[in-house]
């Protein structure tokens, strides 16, 4: 079993314009106390051990104070207790420390994002980041589709550099955003471009690392959910829509936009041509293969991408093609 020692708990990234978190002295009643856990995940065989939990100081600061907030523990999908001014802005919650109880497991923003991942705060372990996604010119399409979401929560999952979560931001039609993402290069890109527009900076809109496949979220929590151009680089497509069916709540909206292996007018013979090369792929254990690098996309057709959304719960699906991208929506029950 893996130790947490203290020198984990480094100070966050100087070059943030963002006071620190709530500062814990030695002298302290909010003071860290390391506890020794672990959970075995069969999912992904991540052994993840429960890092500093902190205990709540009733003497809080007049412009702090503890509430449950929207975000879950990655974990076990407990609402995370915060502490910290309130607002949910990226001010507010970068000065706010997050702990889950059950697992008593602390979470804090890490340089300008909050980091909601199962490694977050484990310094041995680590692992591949996803590569940035292109996100694509279809905010007007979307929020038709979002219209039964308009004044909910909307997460914007593989966010990229933010550039969907922004306009959504801006629009002004959600009560809270979340611009959500694995690769903390992204995120930081995300927030380059946010703070060149003083107006986002104290939006409704919060930066947060986290895996789709582990989203840290309540079932039921979420009112739209939006993938722009992200499906073919998660591992599992249908573990991560699985996931996103979890936390949306009933009548809630998910949309996404990908590219499609092959369209209904591919010709019968790239399509052939397309589904052998595949096969190859599959049955060839080279290390070519076996590494499952990040650049080995996972392209779906048409109707493997409905009947995912299908068997994962979804219902009222539509899709609108353009050649070999697709932007299609889907509801929960």
């Amino acid at each position: 079993m893996a130790i947490v020692s203290t020198s984990s708990l480094r100070p966050l990234h100087q070059s943030s314009s963002f006071p620190k978190c709530p500062n814990f002295s030695d002298y302290s009643r909010f003071r860290p106390r390391l506890h020794f856990s672990s959970l075995r995940l069969s999912s992904s065989a991540i052994r993840a051990t429960a890092a500093v939990a902190v205990e709540p100081d009733l003497g809080t600061q007049q412009n702090q104070k503890l509430e449950v907030d929207l975000f879950a523990c990655p974990v076990c999908y407990e609402p995370l207790i915060r502490k910290g001014p309130p607002g949910f802005n990226l001010p507010a919650i970068y000065r706010s420390g997050f702990k889950c109880k059950r697992c008593n497991k602390s979470y804090s923003s890490k340089d300008i994002y909050l980091d909601l991942t199962i490694t977050a705060g484990l310094r041995e372990y680590s692992e591949v980041k996803p590569t940035g996604t292109e996100l694509f010119r279809y905010f007007n399409m979307a929020q038709e589709y979002f219209k039964p979401a308009e004044g909910g929560i909307l997460v914007d999952v593989s966010c990229g550099s933010g550039l969907f979560s922004r306009k959504f931001a801006k629009s002004g039609t959600y009560s809270r955003v979340i611009a959500l993402d694995f690769s903390e290069n992204m995120l930081r890109q995300c927030y380059d471009f946010i703070k060149s527009d003083d107006t986002l900076l104290t939006t409704n809109l919060a930066l947060v690392r986290a895996d789709v496949s582990r989203l840290p979220f309540s079932s039921g929590s979420v009112d739209a959910v939006h993938a722009g151009a992200a499906l073919h680089c998660w591992p599992s497509p249908s573990n991560a829509i699985a996931e996103i069916t979890r936390i949306l709540r009933s009548g809630g909206v998910f949309v996404g936009t990908t590219f499609l292996r092959y369209n209904s007018s591919t010709p019968w013979i790239i399509r052939s041509l397309r589904e052998d090369l595949r096969l190859m792929k599959s049955i060839l254990h080279d290390s070519t293969y076996v590494q499952r690098s990040r650049q080995n996309y996972i392209y779906l057709t048409e109707e493997e991408i409905k009947d995912v959304c299908t068997s994962c719960g979804l219902t009222n699906y539509s899709s609108k093609v353009q050649q070999y991208f697709i932007m299609f929506s889907a509801q929960k029950p």
